[in-house]
C-alpha cells in the first residue's frame, strides 16, 4: 500500500504569480450546453483553456531557465523527477531572512534523516501555509542563499524544493541562487504547499514529472510524497 501527499498548488484563474510574469489564465472554451448543440443533442463534452508562463504555480526551473546554453525542460531527465527524499523543518526562520548551510545542516540533524544521494531535499519554511494567496505570498518568503545553494549541491542532490515562489529571500540573493544551480549543476521546485504534512515522516519517493515543452524554461508539475504503508 502507499499514502500519497499531494504538494501541489491548486491552480484557478489569476492564482498568485511571479511578479511580472504573465497570469494564470483559465476559462471554458466550451460549455457542455454549447457542445451537445453542435453535437446535434447527442452529447455535449466540455473544454477549458488556459495560458500561463512555464514557472506558473508549483513548478520545476529548466537549467534553461538559468542560462540560455542550459537544457530545456523536453532534455531534463526525467530520472530526476522520480527520487527519493526528505523534508526539514525550517518555519522558525524569520520572514525575508536567508537560509544558511548552518540551517539547513542542524534541520538535517533533528530530521534524524539522512540525504538521499541523487535525490531531493524539501524545505518547509511554512511561507505558503502562513501567506497564501495574501500579497505577502509574493514579496516576504525566507530562502536559502548562495552557501546554502551550494552545501545543497555538495550532499548529492538533484535539486531541491521550497514552499515559496522563490529558492531565495526576494532581491539579488535570490538571483545570485539561480545563478549558482546553474553553476553546480543543481535545480530547484518553487510553490511547492502541504509540507508539514510530511514532516516527521521519513524517506519519501518524490514525483514531480513536467510538461514537455520544447526550448521550455521550466514547467507546471504535480509534485507528490509518495510513502509506503
Amino acid at each position: 500500500n502507499m499514502e500519497i501527499i499531494d504538494l501541489s498548488r491548486e491552480l484557478y484563474h489569476r492564482t498568485p504569480q511571479y511578479p511580472g510574469q504573465p497570469p494564470v489564465i483559465h476559462g471554458v472554451w466550451k460549455s457542455h450546453k454549447e457542445a451537445f448543440a453542435d453535437s446535434g443533442n447527442i452529447q455535449g463534452n466540455s473544454v477549458h483553456y488556459f495560458s500561463m508562463s512555464d514557472h506558473g504555480g508549483t513548478h520545476i526551473d529548466a537549467p534553461r531557465h538559468f542560462s540560455v546554453d542550459g537544457i530545456p525542460i523536453n532534455e531534463y531527465p526525467l530520472e530526476n523527477c522520480i527520487v527519493k527524499g526528505i523534508c526539514i523543518d525550517l518555519r522558525h526562520i524569520e520572514p525575508k531572512a536567508e537560509i544558511t548551510p548552518s540551517d539547513l545542516e542542524d534541520a538535517v540533524k533533528k530530521s534524524g534523516q539522512n540525504i538521499p544521494k541523487n535525490g531531493t531535499v524539501l524545505l518547509c519554511t511554512g511561507h505558503h501555509e502562513r501567506t497564501f494567496p495574501t500579497p505577502a505570498y509574493s514579496t516576504d518568503n525566507p530562502g536559502v542563499n548562495v552557501d546554502a545553494t551550494k552545501w545543497l549541491a555538495e550532499q548529492g542532490v538533484v535539486h531541491f524544493g521550497i514552499d515559496s515562489m522563490r529558492p531565495g529571500p526576494i532581491g539579488k540573493v535570490n538571483a545570485l541562487v539561480h545563478k549558482v544551480c546553474h553553476e553546480v549543476n543543481i535545480t530547484h521546485l518553487e510553490s511547492l504547499c502541504n509540507l508539514e504534512k510530511i514532516l516527521g515522516k521519513g524517506t519519501f519517493t518524490f514525483i514531480c514529472l513536467p510538461m514537455a515543452w520544447r526550448g521550455g524554461t521550466g514547467s507546471p508539475v504535480r509534485a507528490v510524497a509518495v510513502f509506503d504503508i
